[in-house]
């Protein structure tokens, strides 16, 4: 099925932390049988309200295919990785 997640990084990471968190995020889905169709780095915005003591961070977007068993699993492995402040899976409707 296809699925948008979008997620939001801590601004305290650097160049190095950012790639790291990035492919850990493509780990885990692959890791459940999925594919990362597109990738899509809005970079540093301005969060709507503080969380966890910023007003900032990383914003990714990522459009993908995902069996739908796996959902559950990669939105605990997502919960579980500390540099990712929020995230949101969304499914996508094909036309």
């Amino acid at each position: 099925m296809a699925y948008e997640l979008i997620y939001i990084i801590r601004p305290t990471a650097d160049e190095q932390a950012l790639a790291a968190v990035n492919e850990k995020v493509q780990k885990i889905i692959t890791g459940n049988a999925g594919e990362v169709l597109k990738r899509d780095d809005w970079g540093k915005k301005r969060l709507a309200y503080p969380l966890l003591k910023f007003n900032e961070g990383f914003y990714h977007a990522l459009q993908l295919n995902l069996p739908s068993p796996a959902v559950r699993e990669v939105e605990r492995s997502l919960q579980l990785t500390e540099d990712i402040l929020r995230y949101l899976i969304v499914r996508v409707d094909q036309p």
